[in-house]
């Protein structure tokens, strides 16, 4: 029996975030800067707290709700629905520190998770990750950044390069080379970093093309995405996350939830532009006819449903997958790769239903175009992605005769 019906805690847990973020979320959108950002996410958090919607993914015991990956991602859509972000403020669940957590929450010791976890639980400290450098881009195995073995300790030396929420952190789990001769998966290390540091200096936040929110007030910032000089950082031995040697192991991990999350927040801006897209074409008329009328339109509509239909049942069977503890590392390749194109179409879709109404800034849809071609970069260029998952396709049938298993074959 194959039951797409989602459990009834699910259902009712999806009921709850979304009566969270209607009631409280999104009519305090409209305040975002107008005043202090933080002063409206302190707000909200009082109120996500007291409903026991707070770190969803974190496990009961350091504070979180403990969500298993299908709870998750159904969670996870309905928080993407706020296009300021302040739902992910307001529940601890904002990216990128939330897979950095995760990674925390799946790979430290004890004395880690008490130390550093639940403070970050508590949001009483923020965590970022600095694991791309420039030179190495989408190729982890090529950072060049080292570190080398001192007594109890470890001394690091390198760049780091897009390391996104740097600037506002107090703490960095920093991926560094320590084997220069094992084999290629197993010569990188993670460190967790407490900042300030003198030896983690951050020479700027990189301009980008856009960034989707960020705050009026001076001062204040959500994000940034800042070049790091690393020179002769000192770091703790128990500092290690992992193991030595994990460090390939420890970034896929966390790259892994990521690619996810980014699914999940995709499909709900996907699905608002498509809202807005077909409000647009059953109110304007040209040449004395709807424009929801015209077969072109209804064509353009269609493509954007079903794009959004497969996109749906790619999040839901690796969310599956996951709660299973199967391997989901193509499903994950192709779901990004395939949901990062589904949502710059759906939006240029929506963008150009507008017609030059789009292209303003009076709809969100120009801001959303502009963030949406982010998606086929971060986590993974199309390209590095595309190159993994026709690799494996390849394999499948050296070793079976058949490319079923890398496309999902395992269904039926």
């Amino acid at each position: 029996m194959i039951d797409f019906e989602l459990p009834d805690d699910v259902r009712a847990l999806r009921a709850k975030v979304a009566a969270f973020i209607d009631e409280h979320v999104l009519p305090a959108e409209p305040q975002v800067g107008t005043r202090p950002f933080f002063d409206i996410v302190a707000e909200l958090r009082v109120e996500a707290r007291k409903q026991g919607l707070w770190a969803p993914f974190i496990p009961v015991e350091y504070g979180g709700m403990g969500l298993g990956p299908l709870a998750n991602a159904v969670v996870q859509v309905e928080v993407g629905r706020s296009f300021t972000y302040l739902a992910a403020w307001a529940m601890n669940c904002m990216g990128p520190q939330d897979a950095t957590m995760l990674t925390l929450a799946e790979l430290g010791t004890p004395e880690q998770k008490e130390r550093y976890l639940r403070p970050l639980v508590e949001a009483e400290k923020r965590i970022c990750f600095s694991m791309t450098e420039r030179a190495a881009g989408a190729d982890a195995t090529g950072m060049r950044t080292t570190a080398v073995r001192d007594g109890d300790t470890w001394v690091l030396n390198g760049e780091k390069w897009f390391s996104s929420g740097a600037s506002y952190s107090d703490l960095a789990l920093v991926m560094a080379r320590t084997d220069e001769e094992g084999p290629r998966h197993r010569q990188f290390t993670t460190f967790l970093v407490e900042l300030p540091n003198p030896g983690y200096r951050i020479v700027r936040d990189i301009p980008v093309m856009s960034e989707p929110f960020e705050p009026s007030f001076e001062g204040e910032g959500t994000m940034g995405h800042a070049e790091v000089r690393i020179e002769n950082l000192v770091v703790p031995h128990e500092n290690v996350i992992g193991e030595v040697g994990g460090g390939f192991a420890t970034g896929q991990l966390r790259l892994g939830y990521g690619r996810l999350r980014h699914g999940m927040w995709s499909l709900a801006k996907a699905q608002a532009a498509l809202d807005l897209a077909a409000a647009r074409a059953l109110e304007r008329e040209t040449f004395g006819k709807r424009v929801a009328d015209r077969q072109g339109v209804q064509f353009m509509l269609a493509d954007c449903a079903e794009q959004l239909y497969l996109s749906r049942l790619m999040i839901m069977h690796i969310a599956y997958r996951a709660e299973r503890g199967l391997d989901l590392r193509q499903e994950n390749s192709i779901a990004k790769n395939y949901i990062a194109h589904m949502l710059h179409n759906v939006v240029d879709t929506a963008l150009q239903i507008h017609g030059s109404l789009g292209y303003t800034l009076d709809t969100p849809l120009a801001a959303w175009y502009v963030e949406a071609r982010q998606q086929r970069l971060v986590d993974g260029p199309d390209e590095v992605h595309k190159w993994s998952i026709g690799r494996a396709v390849l394999k499948a049938y050296e070793r079976h005769g058949t490319t079923a298993s890398a496309t999902g074959g395992d269904l039926f």
